[in-house]
């Protein structure tokens, strides 16, 4: 009975944590100039090519199509993803390893979560939307009509705040006494979940289920647009549609691969199973990389929009 009194009493001494030391993306001095000069040319990179995609979609009429409608999205969530964790990330690789509060930390998984379900539930609306224009091309105008579009939109944005609000309430709920460093650039849920010392069981019912509704969910969906699509090109009687078909939806197929292998191979694994450094590296792979190279896969390499872009820089002139 001493014995349960003592563990019933434990978490009443427990010193709550205030807030989290972040070890940054590099710890060695001799890299760290280096991979701040690189990272912050990649966010600067990154804000110019989603800032001029908007730009052109928003200023030419021949744009203002669905296809184009969800890029757009695309691109103003990119540039809040990255101003989410690149300038912890940034911070890091300026002073080293550094303190930030327990609020901001949370804040920071708030916005991060919200971002990851939305760009997941966007990827599988543009891949519904890539479908509807190839298996069902007479019903195109009707079934991504704009109402439809922007409801489409809103329903991935507000599924992804709450999402994060259901998450992140969870894990803000959490007691951490230490220690709290946290080797990573940013607040992450699994780094999180490791410094708990508390029961987490909930925690990670709550992660597991919204992985498979958001992740899993929009997967499916993304998986069986294509399956369709695929069926239908390898039907149609002329190479040259078949290979014009591919190619509308090569690009959105490579960023939906990268994407969900990332997120999936992070976010799907048992917690215990630690392998910080890879976590980093594949943490940047979708925080950094990806959101600086979709502009040139999805809209830079496109004919539409590079003879928009060419017009731009002719009545500039």
């Amino acid at each position: 009975r001493q014995r349960q009194m003592e563990i019933s009493l434990e978490p009443a001494n427990m010193t709550r944590v205030q807030h989290f030391v972040l070890l940054g993306l590099s710890t060695r001095l001799s890299t760290r100039d280096a991979l701040f000069a690189v990272f912050l040319a990649l966010y600067l990179l990154t804000l110019l090519e989603n800032t001029l995609i908007i730009y052109l979609i928003c200023r030419h009429t021949e744009l203002h199509k669905p296809m184009y409608f969800f890029l757009g999205n695309l691109s103003g969530l990119e540039m809040c993803y990255v101003s989410v964790t690149m300038p912890t990330l940034l911070v890091g690789l300026w002073t080293g390893p550094y303190r930030i509060s327990f609020m901001t930390c949370m804040t920071q998984l708030f916005f991060f979560i919200t971002l990851i379900g939305t760009e997941c539930t966007l990827l599988a609306a543009m891949a519904y939307d890539r479908y509807v224009a190839i298996c069902r091309p007479l019903h195109y105008p009707l079934l991504m009509r704009p109402q439809v579009c922007l409801g489409l939109a809103l329903s991935s944005w507000l599924g992804g705040l709450l999402v994060s609000a259901a998450k992140t309430k969870c894990i803000a709920s959490l007691t951490y006494c230490g220690p709290n460093v946290l080797n990573h650039f940013f607040c992450d849920v699994s780094p999180l979940l490791n410094l708990s010392c508390t029961h987490v069981a909930l925690t990670e019912l709550v992660d597991f289920i919204s992985a498979i509704v958001i992740f899993c969910g929009t997967l499916l969906v993304a998986l069986a647009s294509y399956s369709a699509i695929t069926m239908a090109v390898l039907r149609m009687p002329s190479a040259a549609a078949r290979r014009k078909a591919f190619s509308t939806c090569a690009s959105h197929l490579l960023v939906v691969g990268i994407f969900y292998s990332v997120a999936l191979f992070i976010y799907a694994r048992p917690r215990r199973i630690e392998s910080v450094d890879l976590n980093k590296v594949l943490s940047v792979v979708y925080t950094v990389v990806t959101p600086m190279c979709n502009p040139v896969i999805y809209c830079l390499r496109n004919r539409e929009v590079q003879a928009a872009f060419r017009r731009t820089l002719w009545w500039s002139r």
